[in-house]
């Protein structure tokens, strides 16, 4: 009994002291600063939809809150698996991510021209932020087994051609600010995947010309690729004073917003852009001007500097990473982040186009919360390995 009792005991000890080292090496910096976004984001939140729902000043931040609490639970989930997993999967994974991609299709409805929702009762559910998880966690495996041909054309091309799959997919739905987000994504993972300065600079100019045809080659020839909005979005960033009312009403109300919030902001009552409805989509994808507008450039500044602190954190991730697929992985992580922050932001202020993208952990969104803290899971467990591979 006494000697069947011992292993048993040892086994105990041995898991207890795998998880103190698991629990050590956690980036709790990183947890803090997520968290710091989060609470400043739900209380953004709540000062610029308490007048939305006549009668239920908390509609948008309970439900906020019901993703947060859902979302800390995929960045646990995250964190304690072996990030290794889903490189054996990879696979799996991309299959999933057409799978998502195709099924909006014939299941979202029509909002405003675009099937991107899956409605499953009170949450609508978007793919493409799940399948940019996926895609991520695809091309990294898909790099990481070919290490030691990342020079090679054949590999460069074979991402392409993978990435391109989910990025024409995500652009048909449409979704031009997904689409640039897997764009980027792809571009990450090869570069910290090790892809030559001559060979990125060569994607460089082929993205130039896919662009240029789209704008201008292609309609000069009777083809139409972009959408009559998304040529008004351009046509407003280009020259913004073209149709004030109409197609740059929205970046021109944003700009006001956040150019009347000043040093110090107007405060939540002050703030007539968001109270009176002046500014549309002011709990998503213009939220950052509803900041400006009530806390001015103090409360802007504060996020941002929360940002800049998740940013460094995954950088530092970045460098302990112990594998070229968690490194990829990382490195793809932090780049889209940070891709997305500058583009909502840079839309807001009018120093990039209207694409749709979610200021992340502040715009209201289940899918786009949930997806984030994923990430930053990942990062969480790709951060504990390497830590511990280096003891």
């Amino acid at each position: 009994m006494a000697t069947r009792a011992l292993p048993q005991a040892q086994a105990r000890s041995a898991l207890g002291a795998e998880v103190g080292a698991f629990l050590r090496h956690i980036d709790y910096l990183l947890l803090l600063a997520v968290g710091g976004v989060i609470t400043y984001g739900l209380w953004v939140l709540a000062a610029v939809t308490r007048n939305d729902i006549p009668g239920d000043s908390g509609y948008y931040l309970f439900r906020q809150e019901t993703y947060v609490a859902f979302g800390v639970l995929v960045l646990a989930f995250f964190t304690a698996l072996n990030p290794d997993v889903f490189r054996r999967h990879k696979r799996v994974l991309y299959g999933l991510v057409v799978f998502l991609l195709l099924i909006v299709f014939p299941l979202a409805e029509n909002v405003r021209g675009s099937k991107r929702w899956i409605a499953f009762g009170s949450f609508n559910f978007q793919p493409s932020e799940l399948g940019k998880v996926l895609l991520i966690l695809f091309l990294a495996g898909f790099v990481a087994d070919r290490s030691r041909r990342v020079g090679e054309w054949r590999v460069t091309w074979s991402v392409v051609g993978l990435a391109a799959v989910p990025i024409v997919l995500v652009f048909e739905e449409p979704d031009f600010g997904s689409a640039l987000i897997y764009g980027c994504a792809a571009v990450a993972v090869l570069l910290f995947g090790g892809l030559p300065w001559k060979q990125l600079g060569v994607l460089g100019a082929l993205v130039a010309l896919i662009a240029l045809s789209m704008l201008w080659f292609l309609p000069a020839a009777g083809v139409e690729v972009l959408d009559q909005y998304q040529k008004d979005r351009l046509i407003g960033f280009v020259h913004p004073d073209v149709d004030p009312t109409g197609t740059t009403y929205n970046i021109t109300q944003s700009i006001t917003a956040v150019g009347s919030g000043g040093y110090d902001g107007r405060g939540v009552a002050g703030a007539t852009q968001t109270n009176l409805d002046f500014l549309p989509e002011h709990n998503t994808d213009f939220i950052f001007s509803s900041l400006a507008e009530q806390r001015g450039f103090l409360g802007a500044a504060i996020l941002l500097l929360l940002y800049a602190l998740i940013a460094w954190r995954g950088i530092k991730i970045i460098a302990v990473a112990p594998t070229l697929f968690m490194a990829a992985t990382a490195g793809a992580i932090v780049f889209t982040f940070l891709v997305q922050v500058f583009i909502n932001i840079g839309m807001t202020i009018g120093i990039a186009p209207v694409t749709g993208i979610p200021l992340p952990f502040v715009s209201f969104g289940g899918s786009s919360m949930i997806t984030t803290l994923a990430m930053i899971g990942l990062l969480e467990s790709i951060h504990v390995r390497g830590k511990l591979a280096g003891r």
